[in-house]
């Protein structure tokens, strides 16, 4: 098989795997079973047809559109698809077919769920967080990337770092500065690629989230204790280091010396 075609089949799988992230996305904030019904829209409720189905191109012939009630689609959906088939493409990219691949994989898509989540309802399930420390934590065991002790470290590292955070930042303030999600969610990072990540993950997420956070109170001319999310920071950063982090970190420990 050319390898262009072995690319596009690569894509288009993450594409199928973005469309179910919907539905979590949409159900898992709600209670619902992310396996029946069948995906349907949320204007009126009706069965979405299989062939009104399909990642990206369903929803460029449609226009934006539900085929029964004409009812607008909400862009994100074939956003996350897109975003969803680009992160498959770039683990294809770097790690071919192996078991960090499908490993690092699964952790895509768990952050990119918990990103949207965190987004539209201000929470990090723990239905997700929590089962996901406890995967990467045994897929360590197995070693495709990071050894036990890393992980359990990361583990320790991320989960006890931000609670510290947290707990001086309510005492000194009296105000919920980060919840408990965040912890989860950094403890579930460390799992997956160790105590390194944890370190990358804090100063990437407090420097994109200052920058952002301050331009978006600049713009919204909100207070200076307008509240954004920290989640999809966090996982974001998990991200740039799996394909980033260890380069960066080389670089910046390397930096100056002659």
């Amino acid at each position: 098989m050319p390898f262009w075609i072995k690319l596009l089949l690569v894509c288009f799988v993450g594409c199928c795997l973005g469309s179910f992230l919907n539905v979590c996305i949409y159900r898992v904030p709600r209670g619902l079973s992310i396996v029946s019904p069948r995906s349907f829209c949320p204007v009126c409720q009706a069965p979405i047809r299989a062939y009104d189905n399909i990642p990206l191109l369903s929803y460029l012939l449609l226009r934006g559109k539900c085929r029964n009630c004409h009812g607008e689609i909400f862009w994100r959906y074939p956003l996350v698809e897109a975003l969803t088939g680009g992160i498959t493409l770039a683990l294809f990219l770097k790690f071919g077919f192996s078991l960090s691949f499908f490993s690092l994989l699964v952790f895509a898509a768990a952050l990119i769920v918990i990103t949207f989540i965190d987004l539209d309802h201000r929470i990090i399930p723990d239905i997700i967080s929590l089962p996901g420390i406890a995967i990467g934590f045994l897929l360590a065991i197995l070693g495709p990337s990071i050894t036990v002790k890393e992980s359990l470290i990361g583990i320790l590292a991320g989960g006890g770092s931000l609670f510290v955070v947290a707990f001086v930042y309510e005492t000194l303030t009296k105000r919920e500065g980060m919840g408990g999600g965040d912890v989860k969610l950094l403890a579930m990072i460390g799992a997956w690629l160790g105590w390194k990540s944890v370190l990358f993950s804090l100063f990437f997420a407090s420097l994109s989230g200052t920058f952002i956070g301050g331009a978006t109170m600049l713009i919204r001319k909100e207070g200076r204790y307008y509240a954004i999310p920290f989640g999809p920071f966090l996982a974001l950063s998990a991200l740039a280091y799996i394909f980033f982090g260890p380069q960066l970190i080389d670089w910046y420990l390397g930096w100056g010396k002659p």
